[in-house]
């Protein structure tokens, strides 16, 4: 006889970790983007595993802010099962080091479970998964509370998937093959752009060294999923959550300015993007493109790869340009510009998935059978260093003859 979903076996009914908590963000009164992004795929795998698993485990929204119980019901029409927020006057604003206690204090607080789903009250100790984004808050505060809830963490991720496995590991298993279950595999590319990476977060099997690491937490790149369509009537618990927080506090905000966005890559019409073609003469070569890049009135954007540094440059050139802000792809921006101008990069799919709706694509590079090639419109082959200088030479003459035809 089949069981429903919801009657979970036996051997589950006293798992210590259950649902998948996504971490909120909101901004000005307005939940970010890439919150809603992380609420749809946690929907998505938890409909899946609920089906596969015989169980009915949540997706539970945290929130934390003041004045932010407005924002609950929206966090239900985008698929949340259940919504956990702190209001209170000290959370007003991001702050890392109060934000991680109070988040830390949620995952571990079995009283919710009452409300949220008293059939795992008994045995809860803390959440089975939990998401974070991956933006300049996000992937600063998911380090901090995996270190306080004693977890591992997967940073940048755009792939989820959920399963068992058979795991054979010198040290996790002693050698031996040991089947895991419930695994969230976390994928992210890898430094070379060609090649996934899949990070999992492993109990320690080995008889000799016994220890749990939950929750399984990632941060996600935004854009890398898409909400779930918005459901006006789907109905969910929310549960108000009072943190204990510390009058004595170490940071306190005394005046606040928001620094909006230098880069902009929604308005402008060309960007101009780089890649490690730069590496023979790198501080040169920048300094090449960024000519380039302001002749034409573009926006100038990097690969993956070159936002770890791997060339050394002058500090201005440096804090400038190889920057998390300016990676096109699935790990930073998506770009749709009239004109894509890729100079000394090879078309790693997931910078490709970032710039292949460009109306109009021009790329430099020596390599004819690079995978560039094949998302160009017009391919120059040739070093960027003999190649720019001469299209600066002939734009200059063009504006010089344009100029001169309108005097």
């Amino acid at each position: 006889m089949s069981k429903l979903i919801g009657q979970e076996s036996r051997s589950n009914s006293t798992e210590k970790y259950r649902h998948i908590y996504v971490i909120i963000e909101h901004f000005e009164g307005q939940v970010v983007p890439v919150s809603l992004e992380m609420l749809g795929e946690a929907r998505r795998l938890m409909d899946d595993f609920n089906q596969k698993y015989n169980s009915s485990e949540k997706v539970v929204a945290v929130l934390l802010g003041s004045n932010v119980r407005k924002l609950c019901d929206e966090l239900v029409t985008y698929g949340a099962d259940s919504v956990i927020y702190a209001n209170h006057a000290e959370l007003r604003y991001p702050r890392n080091d109060i934000d991680t206690r109070v988040i830390v204090q949620i995952a571990k607080d079995a009283e919710i479970l009452k409300e949220i789903s008293p059939e795992y009250e008994n045995t809860f100790v803390k959440p089975r998964y939990m998401f974070f984004a991956a933006d300049n808050i996000g992937r600063h505060l998911s380090s901090t509370v995996l270190v306080e809830l004693e977890s591992g963490l997967a940073s940048d991720i755009n792939k989820l998937v959920i399963s068992d496995l058979d795991i054979r590991h010198e040290h996790k298993t002693k050698g031996q093959s040991v089947k895991y279950e419930k695994i969230l595999e976390m994928y992210r590319p890898d430094f070379s752009g060609f090649l996934w990476t899949t990070i999992l977060c492993l109990d320690n099997k080995n008889p000799e060294n016994l220890r749990e690491y939950h929750p399984q937490g990632c941060s996600i790149i935004p854009g890398a999923f898409k909400p779930i369509e918005r459901d006006n009537i789907r109905k969910g618990t929310i549960v108000e959550y009072s943190p204990k927080i510390d009058q004595d506090l170490k940071i306190k905000i005394l005046s606040r300015r928001v620094i909006e966005r230098t880069i902009d890559y929604e308005t402008c019409k060309i960007v101009v993007s780089f890649g490690r073609g730069i590496k023979d003469n790198a501080e040169q070569n920048v300094k090449l493109v960024e000519e380039f890049a302001e002749l034409l009135d573009a926006e100038i954007g990097i690969t993956l790869p070159l936002s770890k540094k791997p060339y050394q440059l002058s500090q201005n050139l440096d804090s400038k340009y190889m920057i998390p802000d300016r990676v096109i792809g699935t790990s930073g921006s998506k770009v749709t510009p009239t004109l894509y101008v890729a100079v000394g990069l090879s078309g790693a799919i997931q910078h490709v998935a970032g710039m292949k709706d460009s109306e109009m694509v021009i790329s430099i590079n020596t390599d004819e059978n690079s995978p560039i090639v094949d998302e160009s419109d017009i391919f120059i082959k040739g070093r960027m260093e003999q190649v720019i200088p001469i299209l600066i030479d002939q734009i200059k003459k063009q504006m010089s003859t344009i100029s001169i035809r309108s005097q």
